[in-house]
């Protein structure tokens, strides 16, 4: 049942039941899993786009695969609200979060006034996701990010345009994972990172120097060590971008060397789009309503056994919530974390969410990179095989035993 206004909206929450904050991946599988096992228990979905469902870590490999957003758009949100029955508030912002009167205060964004409309709940579900981190260097009016299908749509939209020059700050997974997709698409690539190497931050330099050779050997420039200073608009009259416009991104070495007699400037890159990908962040505004306990680098505590936050009724699920003081942003396990929430919310007996990090697998065709465990860059590394076309290195905690492992291979080679 989609709801378009409020007013109706707030007549349909007088029966409570569950509300959940936010339409991505993890809010869609909590109404699956509790529509599973329950097909009457009212749901109020809230979210502040169009809800509609969509998978995704597609993103950044859609652009080489010639999908448009619509190609992977599964269910419109109106669509997907009414086969679940529930109440889909789309274009809709949550203002605030009262745990003692357990209600919720929103305002659409569709709307004119700031009118704002309560509703209550009985159990809640943050899941909200994160949002990309733009230092002050990449500013959000020139620089991308594709972490949403709206914002993916616009860019391949500007990108469907013709061959084009992007820049890419960060290499971590889904830094190093566009960059292969933008110049599979005929794209020209650069990628731009503090560390020396891709996935440095994970991995280290033995298994990160490979991965560095192979994106390189594909024609991607790799400017490694390297910090983006700014991002500004400049004029060539000499190009057909739009406008004749193009972006230039000043850039410097990152260096600890004080000593450096080197201060010759770097010739700046200009190119036609930049994208950040440089770390998610949680926004704190509504944690801080709710009153959940709290860190923005990690996102919202919750208990490991039941996803319940420390506010009573309040769970949180996928990008927005952490374990154990590690953040919890990958897509396997949300349909485990979201049966356990459901079997939580309807008083079932069950045995609690068990939390397994999931395999960390590189899309990128040029080198194939599974991580399993919990990959840290610093520790105790130890090659178990090494060969030109493959390495298996394992990281051993403080008693020796093995915390993560990391494999990688090079491509097979096609039979001619």
């Amino acid at each position: 049942m989609n709801v378009e206004n409020l007013s109706v909206a707030s007549s349909t929450a007088e029966k409570k039941g569950v509300v959940i904050i936010g339409a991505g991946l993890a809010g869609w599988h909590v109404i699956d899993a509790i529509r599973a096992k329950d097909t009457e228990i009212p749901i109020t979905l809230i979210t502040a786009d169009s809800g509609d469902r969509y998978h995704k870590p597609m993103l950044t490999m859609a652009i080489s695969q010639n999908k448009r957003a619509s190609d992977l758009v599964r269910a419109s949100g109106s669509e997907a609200a009414n086969t679940a029955e529930v109440t889909l508030l789309a274009n809709t912002q949550v203002i605030d979060i009262d745990p003692v009167s357990q209600t919720v205060q929103v305002r659409s964004t569709t709307q004119s006034d700031d009118t704002l409309t309560t509703i209550g709940y009985e159990k809640m579900v943050l899941a909200m996701g994160a949002h990309p981190i733009f230092p002050k260097s990449l500013p959000q009016d020139l620089v991308w990010h594709v972490n949403h299908i709206e914002r993916f749509s616009q860019l391949q939209e500007k990108l469907a345009t013709g061959s084009q020059h992007v820049a890419i700050v960060g290499a971590g997974m889904v830094g190093t994972e566009i960059a292969e997709d933008l110049l599979k698409a005929g794209h020209k690539v650069t990628l731009i990172d503090l560390n020396d190497a891709p996935l440095s931050q994970m991995l280290p330099a033995t298994a990160t120097a490979r991965i560095a050779k192979a994106i390189e050997s594909q024609g991607i420039q790799f400017l490694g060590g390297y910090q983006v200073s700014a991002v500004t608009r400049v004029n060539d009259d000499d190009n057909d971008s739009e406008d004749g416009e193009k972006l230039q991104v000043d850039y410097a070495p990152l260096s600890s060397d004080a000593d450096s007699t080197d201060t010759q400037p770097l010739e700046p890159l200009i190119v036609d789009h930049v994208i950040a990908s440089t770390g998610l962040t949680v926004d704190e505004q509504l944690p801080a309503a709710a009153g959940v306990e709290f860190d923005r680098r990690t996102g919202i505590v919750v208990d490991a056994a039941t996803l319940r936050t420390n506010a009573a009724n309040i769970y949180a699920i996928g990008d927005c919530m952490s374990i154990n003081g590690v953040a919890c942003r990958y897509v396997a396990p949300l349909r485990a974390q979201a049966a356990t929430i459901a079997d939580d919310i309807l008083g079932h007996e069950h045995s609690g969410y068990d939390h397994k990090p999931p395999m960390i697998r590189l899309k990128n065709k040029a080198i194939s990179v599974m991580v399993t465990g919990v990959p840290q860059a610093a520790g105790n590394w130890q090659v178990k095989t090494e060969s030109d076309d493959e390495l298996i290195m394992d990281l051993l905690d403080d008693n020796e035993v093995v915390s993560a492992t990391v494999t990688i291979k090079a491509p097979a080679v096609p039979k001619a």
